[in-house]
């Protein structure tokens, strides 16, 4: 029976075109090399190679051998990808949200409904990437800031998020008990890096502001403390301490936009995937 390894060192000495050059490449020794090109040949049962007495070459079925070997090989290497992939599938849970708060409270109850699963989380700012995902079967559990139903999916309304504004309390827009993201525009603001769709609201509704983006966690908050640059916050944002010691006050933001509810949704297959 066709062995693959000894069919890797086939293709190799296509390649390579000698056994001295195979025995290089592969770290095994040309006494070896020779015993399976004689093993290879046998199996296929055909004559594959023209020998002299210093030189061995492939002969014309020798050559088509090797590229039908190498498809051989890439399909058994793909096999090994696809099971070991689908044996990941069914021990994983995969989500993935368009903003990080969903998922603050969504992945410790999944870890605690599922001992025996890993679970995998993702932050996407597309939208629609994140359904053709979910169609995909990319991921297990969509966590969108909209409904989305037919009949293959079930949709659950999870939570509810309301972005505001934090800003020090001479700042000129102190003085209002709410905002409009029109009455923002202009004024400079920080912004933290992983905040999924609403960093694309952020510069798509504020066009006339620039944004101090922060990737790294103590910075921003270092930041909000010592400038007077306005931050964003919602109601389920974790650095409220941060703006309390920065001593500024948080002004809710009443765009329709920004006063979102986000939604679980998932196959109708896949109905044990919440728990």
């Amino acid at each position: 029976m066709l062995n693959l390894n000894d069919l890797s060192q086939f293709v190799a000495f296509n390649k390579y075109g000698t056994l001295t050059k195979v025995a290089e490449e592969l770290f095994i020794s040309q006494p070896t090399i020779t015993r399976t090109m004689k093993r290879v040949e046998q199996e296929f049962g055909v004559p594959l190679f023209n020998r002299t007495a210093n030189r061995i070459e492939l002969n014309e079925t020798g050559k088509k051998a090797a590229k039908l070997c190498e498809s051989l090989i890439s399909l058994a290497d793909d096999c090994l990808v696809q099971i070991r992939d689908f044996d990941r599938k069914l021990h994983t849970i995969t989500v993935e949200s368009c903003a990080p708060a969903p998922l603050w409270s969504f992945i410790p109850k999944l870890t605690e409904a599922y001992h025996d699963k890993a679970i995998s989380s993702k932050l996407n700012d597309n939208l629609e990437a994140i359904e053709d995902n979910l169609n995909k079967h990319l991921c297990d559990v969509a966590i969108l800031p909209y409904s989305l139903e037919n009949e293959t999916l079930v949709c659950k309304k999870y939570l509810d998020e309301h972005l505001s504004i934090c800003v020090p309390k001479d700042h000129v827009l102190a003085k209002y008990t709410e905002l409009t993201t029109d009455m923002i525009n202009g004024y400079n603001c920080l912004l933290a890096s992983d905040i999924g769709f609403w960093n694309s609201f952020c510069k798509r509704k504020l066009p006339a502001s620039k944004f101090l983006v922060q990737t790294d966690e103590f910075a921003f908050t270092e930041l909000i403390r010592e400038s007077t640059l306005p931050c964003f916050t919602t109601n389920l944002v974790r650095n409220h301490d941060a703006i309390d010691i920065a001593k500024r006050i948080t002004i809710p933001i009443t765009d329709e936009e920004a006063n979102v509810s986000y939604y679980l949704i998932y196959r109708k297959d896949y109905e044990s995937a919440l728990p």
